[in-house]
């Protein structure tokens, strides 16, 4: 192609006969293309002829359509102008239109605002208040710029009242909100829980909704000023609970009956303002109440005596001829129990001011004038979210002044009495010879005053104090409890050596029960630590004092106290461990070779007749075990008998297993041995509740599988086919098979 096209390029060059016959052939093939193209055009031109001939004869039709569409432009364009005319017309007579309904509805309006200024100065001349609020508020109803507009102010004023429409419904409403106020105070003085009613409603329809919710704010502040009964003393120990109790329930009386009716007059929200009034009363109250509980139970004094005594002891018993735990007890129920009530009426409020107003009548109003009637119960929901008006509740001085009094009373007072009730429980620690197996006083004793001390705690209904609280009284139950057992472990055995003979052994029984029974304290304890951390965090203490979004936290901080249970039973293992090493293991060392002594596994017909006649070893082993764990059974609780029954099988077996590889045995000998072996572990497995003892006896199991194979089963075959568990290697299985004689 490349030659083809450079030698077309220039014809005058072609200098050989090859490039002359070369461009002559290139000349046919383009001869021979347009051939085929020329062909090609000449079949196509009848469709193309008669295509031409169609548009011809469309021509005379296109020109007639063209004429017609001109003429019809021209006439749709003069018609449009003249639409466009009238429209214009239309257009002008619609804004006069406009204007006039304007000025006939600002007339009205006018009107109207003068017909209701009349009524309104009518209606307060005969003292009809409802129909004054209601002309008062047609006119307040009116766009401002009516009231306002120079039209009102020259139509509207009258010779009896010349000042300018504003002004004068201003001055009607400043006469009806004065109106009204007198005559609700005067109302609620008089406790006219209908006239109450009435004037209440009217302050919002005028536009006087805060200075309404001042006055009634007033009003319920005199219903909820807490006055105790003369014949109640401050030394009473319910006195300020009960002071505090009739302050949060006349608060929550209010709330809970006259929450449907402000918000029905007053709009979704404006309990709140109330709210926020009777609580600037209630902190008054609080503050006075805790403050006198603080001087009449001389709680600061309290605070430094407990401080002294805490330095004084440094580790020893504490004095309690110089502060009594029972007059701390008494403050410490007293400041819980006002916490209490704190708490119970904030988890009312929040469960009230989230709950949707009801339709409940204008009676409820009233019902507040006999404060007899008590609230009604907050219905128990689901928390959504903290409702709007909580916060006021939230930021409150009570609240400050509450969990103030916990921290600087109750929580420093609340862990020395835990300390100081821990320490006497040890010091008056017996022997609890009712028990079986026996134990001291000192769990049930320490217990039970945990869990009461734990229930006050929640029972104060604070978040704050429960996790302060709480992360010091499991310091208490560390040190002052599961220590002091630990020091009493160490000092059975220190420095006791009474020396051989009958007062030696009397000795050492008395040291092994002490310190048995010391155990069995570690035992229960975690026992009763588990048991009570589970009963409390089920507890309806928690959902009864606390929101649902704390009841999580408050539970979290209960359960850490299980952490103190792996230290117990750490404490416990160390103990049983200790007491085993230095009693049991060393009787264990020959207790294999004593029970196997002068046995043989070698036997034929009569020797395996002779052995099953004596069953030597099942009878020694009995003999031997009962012998050294004589008392220990019915001495420990049941977990601490199978963690020292463990200890004695884990030190028994590896011996065991040694002793037996070091035996020969014939065919009859093995079977013997098995059933030996199967003979102890029944009899072992009858003396314990718990069923894992098998599994320490596996790999003396597998020995006895090994040793009773046939004499011509190959053992490495065995070893891989059987789908055996296999605890024993290989090379071990092998050695086995080559004890067989």
């Amino acid at each position: 192609m490349t030659t083809t096209t450079t030698i077309a390029a220039n014809p005058r060059q072609l200098a050989t006969l090859s490039d002359i016959l070369a461009r002559l052939s290139a000349i046919q093939s383009d001869e021979a293309e347009l051939s085929v193209a020329l062909a090609g055009l000449l079949s196509a031109h009848e469709p193309i002829a008669i295509s031409l001939g169609s548009l011809k004869q469309l021509g005379p039709q296109l020109d007639s359509l063209a004429q017609e569409t001109r003429l019809l432009d021209r006439t749709v364009a003069a018609t449009a102008r003249t639409a466009q005319d009238v429209g214009g017309r239309v257009q002008s007579l619609d804004e006069e239109m406009r204007r006039v309904r304007d000025a006939s509805e600002r007339v009205s309006q006018v009107i109207e605002l003068k017909s209701s200024l009349a009524a309104l100065h009518s209606a307060m001349e005969e003292h009809d208040w409802e129909a004054a609020t209601r002309h008062c508020a047609r006119a307040m109803a009116l766009p401002l710029d009516v009231v306002s507009g120079p039209f009102a102010e020259t139509a509207v004023p009258t010779p009896e009242s010349h000042l300018p429409p504003a002004q004068t419904l201003q001055a009607a409403r400043d006469q009806l909100l004065a109106v009204f106020r007198r005559e609700f105070e005067r109302a609620s003085r008089a406790r006219d829980a209908t006239a109450t009613s009435r004037f209440f409603k009217l302050f919002p329809a005028i536009g006087w909704e805060a200075e309404g919710l001042q006055a009634y704010a007033s009003f319920v502040v005199e219903l909820v000023k807490v006055r105790p009964p003369a014949s109640a003393k401050t030394s009473s120990p319910l006195y300020y609970i009960t002071a505090l109790t009739a302050l949060f329930e006349s608060i929550a009386l209010i709330v809970d009956q006259h929450q449907p009716v402000v918000e029905k007059y007053y709009g979704t929200g404006k309990m709140g303002l109330v709210l926020e009034r009777l609580l600037q009363e209630a902190d008054r109250v609080v503050k006075d109440l805790v403050e006198g509980w603080e001087e009449e139970r001389s709680m600061k004094r309290k605070l430094s005596d407990i401080s002294s005594t805490i330095h004084k002891a440094s580790g020893d018993a504490m004095d309690e001829d110089f502060v009594d735990p029972r007059e701390i007890d008494k403050v410490l129920s007293e400041a819980a129990g006002m916490s209490g009530r704190w708490g119970l009426f904030r988890k009312f409020m929040h469960e009230r001011l989230k709950s949707e107003p009801g339709e409940d009548e204008d009676e409820k109003l009233a019902d507040t004038i006999h404060p007899e009637r008590g609230p009604s119960q907050p219905k128990d929901k689901a928390q959504e979210a903290v409702p709007a008006g909580f916060r006021v509740i939230e930021d409150s001085q009570s609240r400050e002044l509450i969990e103030t009094m916990l921290s600087t009373y109750y929580t420093p007072l609340e862990v020395w009495y835990a300390r100081s009730v821990i320490d006497k429980a040890h010091r008056l620690s017996s022997q609890d010879l009712s028990q079986t197996p026996i134990t001291t006083t000192t769990p049930d004793d320490a217990f039970y005053i945990l869990k009461s001390v734990l229930s006050r705690m929640l029972s104060s209904a604070s978040v704050a104090t429960v996790q302060h609280t709480s992360e010091q009284l499991r310091d208490v139950m560390d040190k002052d409890y599961a220590r002091v057992i630990k020091q009493k472990l160490d000092n059975v055995y220190k420095g006791n050596s009474a020396g051989p003979g009958v007062r030696g052994e009397k000795a050492e029984r008395e040291n092994r029960q002490s310190f048995i029974i010391l155990l069995n304290d570690l035992d229960i304890s975690s026992s009763h630590m588990e048991r009570l951390v589970k009963d409390l965090s089920q507890s309806t203490l928690l959902p009864q004092h606390f929101l649902d979004s704390e009841v999580d936290s408050v539970r979290s901080s209960l359960n850490l106290f299980t952490n103190l249970v792996p230290k117990f039973r750490s404490t416990l293992r160390a103990g049983v461990e200790q007491l085993f090493n230095q009693l049991l293991r060393p009787k264990l060392r020959t207790f294999i070779p004593d029970v196997y002594k002068d046995v043989s596994y070698v036997l034929d017909d009569d020797g395996y007749s002779a052995a099953e006649l004596q069953d030597l070893v099942r009878k020694r082993f009995i003999k031997a075990w009962e012998g050294l764990i004589e008392g220990y059974k019915d001495t420990f609780t049941e977990s601490n008998y199978r963690l020292f029954f463990g200890l004695a099988l884990d030190v028994l077996v590896r011996p065991w297993e040694k002793f037996v590889v070091s035996l020969k045995y014939s065919e009859l000998g093995a079977i013997r041995f098995d059933h030996d072996l199967r003979a102890v572990v029944a009899y072992l497995s009858s003396q314990t509740a718990f069923g894992d003892i098998r599994d320490k006896f596996v790999r003396l199991q597998q020995i006895a599988t090994l040793l009773n194979l046939d004499s011509e089963e190959d053992v490495d075959e065995f070893y891989n086919g059987s789908g055996i568990a296999w605890q024993l290697s290989q090379q071990e299985a092998r050695a086995v098979a080559n004890l067989r004689v």
